[in-house]
């Protein structure tokens, strides 16, 4: 059984002992390193090749998005899980924008955590669910026109991207349109290939970037 890698970087000691005892107590994951800023972390992650990075936003020397960011570009393979208590939806997005895989409210129990961890690991996109509806609360089309990005998009691909993008599963996107579950992944490659991404998270960030996630 492979060992899940994971870093810490949070500026609290507590915090961090804490959670490193909670995670090291888990089958198939290890703490392999720690940091107390987000530049400490920076530096040291490229090192140690983690599979998950668990980053506190709020961090002296960097912030857990300018971090993220930098690990984004530095080492993409890392998959980063924000910490915070920041329950703000721009926020939030700022965070996924910066190449967060997800991201975990400091209040949550900590199954969720290591529920997240495993998740992001995996390649998934985790978001809090006492926070994801609020943050994809106002998903909505936005028309596309020969200046859109998305213009090359049929209505059925974007469509299944942004639901995509909002958290459903193929499963549940399947039951919603009453198409195959295979039609669904179809479309979702279709539109993946368009678009020049590679992964859910991906597409998370594109989503964001392209305002398809509104305040509402």
């Amino acid at each position: 059984m492979t060992t899940l890698r994971v870093f810490l970087a949070d500026d609290h000691a507590v915090v961090r002992e804490g959670l490193k005892a909670l995670i090291n107590t888990q089958p198939g994951m290890e703490v392999v390193g720690e940091a107390a800023d987000g530049l400490v972390a920076c530096l040291r992650i490229p090192a140690l090749k983690p599979d998950v990075a668990v980053m506190d936003v709020s961090m002296p020397g960097l912030t857990g998005s300018q971090a993220t960011a930098r690990l984004r570009q530095e080492c993409p393979t890392v998959r980063v899980l924000a910490l915070t208590v920041h329950e703000d939806r721009g926020y939030i997005r700022q965070l996924l924008a910066a190449g967060a895989a997800g991201y975990v409210l400091k209040r949550a129990a900590p199954e969720e955590l290591i529920h997240a961890i495993r998740t992001v690991a995996t390649g998934g996109v985790y978001l809090d669910p006492s926070m994801a509806g609020k943050v994809v609360s106002g998903f909505v089309r936005k028309p596309a026109t020969s200046d859109s990005p998305n213009a090359e998009l049929s209505d059925r691909e974007t469509e299944i991207a942004q639901k995509t993008a909002a958290g459903h599963s193929n499963k549940e996107i399947a039951a919603q349109l009453e198409l195959s579950i295979k039609t669904v992944e179809t479309y979702r490659a279709r539109a993946m290939e368009k678009l020049g991404l590679q992964s859910r998270a991906d597409l998370v960030r594109y989503a964001v970037q392209q305002g398809w996630l509104q305040d509402g």
